[in-house]
């Protein structure tokens, strides 16, 4: 139910009259006055802007106005049963379109044009994603870098220059798509770029080899950031305007698993880890001439999973993708502390999400929303991304 606005109340006093002056003291006290108030201006001016250029991040524009306003009617005296919208005032320094392939779109230049064929021509789609290292850590182009060979993370012959090729010929800007840490497939052959236990440095797998545990690359590793910055160089090398990298996570470790790693695993300060990671990834992706944006699970950030994100400041990447993935959503998600319930369609369940993750994003000036899931076909997606944009979030990714 919506508060009504009964208006704004005003307070009246009384003034009181002095006539203890006389007319030259008042002239010297007006004119005293207006020295006083434009040295204060002056000194105000000089110091508030170095400090507002200082707290900006480099490439930053002008102050954004809020990231939400309440939608109310203006006449107030009229009574309401609507109740109040909340709209996400959409803070991108442009408007990004895009639309995603997918892990079976990649078995083939033609599967690649076909599936380019496919992509909605009524949403103003700019961009194509195009997946290039998938969580698990399988790599779908030709990659000359040598570990991704050695290890058998490659399993494509295409070429980055084939793939840049068929989006630009069918009419859009090439987005690489590439997972970091989320990566079972490097550390097996370079035990070095996976979590290593304290007392003798072995291998850590997330479960018993019988249940299939698998090693995870690990940020603590310079081996592996080495490789993920081999990677992201050879693809914006490449031509990719944009390189989205998603999956900067920790495996799900558990308290056992906890006392055999490094201390700083079990503490606040471990998203300095990621964080550190990002940055480095971002320095090389913008000097070989691309931009970077961070993806993240909505599902994930729910949970609590959200260390890449809790701290802007220490963060240099400033363009946020949050993935609303209709399967990973299913009927609920459920935390350490919370149970939460979705119902309905992909539309229903989008808005669900995004109302709860409103506040999670609000320090960052340039969020984009993902709408995923196989679960539902792409004019339940199409909806979804419509129930999104209606909230007013314009950048948008399909698929």
């Amino acid at each position: 139910m919506k508060i009504r606005n009964k208006g704004r109340k005003i307070y009246k006093t009384k003034e009181k009259k002095y006539n203890g002056k006389n007319p030259a003291g008042k002239i010297f006290s007006v004119v005293l006055s207006i020295l006083l108030i434009g040295g204060i201006g002056f000194l105000g001016y000089s110091v508030a802007e170095p400090i507002v250029n200082y707290t900006k991040k480099k490439g930053d524009g002008p102050s954004e106005p809020p990231t939400s306003a309440i939608v109310t009617t203006e006449n107030a005296d009229e009574p309401t049963t609507d109740e109040a919208v909340e709209v996400v005032t959409n803070k991108s320094t442009e408007e990004y379109r895009a639309a995603a392939l997918t892990e079976a779109d990649m078995i083939s230049l033609e599967s690649i044009g076909l599936a380019l064929n496919k992509v909605p021509v009524n949403m103003d789609i700019e961009y194509i994603e195009v997946p290039l290292k998938l969580s698990g850590g399988t790599i779908t182009y030709a990659s000359g870098v040598e570990r991704a060979i050695m290890s058998g993370a490659v399993k494509s012959s295409i070429s980055l220059a084939d793939i840049v090729d068929a989006v630009k010929t069918a009419g859009y800007k090439p987005v690489a798509l590439v997972s970091t840490f989320d990566d079972s497939i490097l550390p097996v052959t370079y035990h070095e770029t996976g979590y290593t236990t304290v007392d003798d440095g072995s291998q850590w797998i997330d479960d018993n080899e019988s249940s299939g545990g698998k090693p995870w690359l690990s940020p603590y590793s310079q081996e592996a950031l080495t490789y993920l910055t081999d990677l992201v160089v050879e693809i914006s090398n490449a031509g990719f305007e944009r390189v989205v990298c998603s999956d900067f996570i920790f495996p799900p470790f558990r308290e056992s698993d906890l006392a055999l790693l490094d201390d700083q695993l079990s503490t606040d300060g471990k998203y300095m880890l990621l964080t550190s990671a990002a940055n480095l990834l971002n320095e090389k992706i913008l000097s070989s001439g691309s931009s970077m944006a961070i993806e993240v699970s909505a599902v994930e950030v729910l949970k609590g999973n959200d260390d890449i994100i809790v701290q802007p400041m220490v963060l240099n990447v400033d363009t946020i993708i949050v993935d609303v993935n209709i399967d990973e959503i299913g009927s609920g998600v459920i935390s350490d502390t919370t149970s939460y319930e979705f119902t309905g369609t992909a539309e229903d369940k989008t808005k669900r999400m995004l109302e709860l993750l409103k506040d999670k994003f609000t320090r960052y000036s340039n969020i984009i929303i993902r709408i995923s899931g196989s679960s539902v076909n792409s004019g339940e997606l199409l909806k979804a991304a419509d129930a999104a944009e209606g909230m007013g979030y314009k950048s948008l990714v399909i698929g």
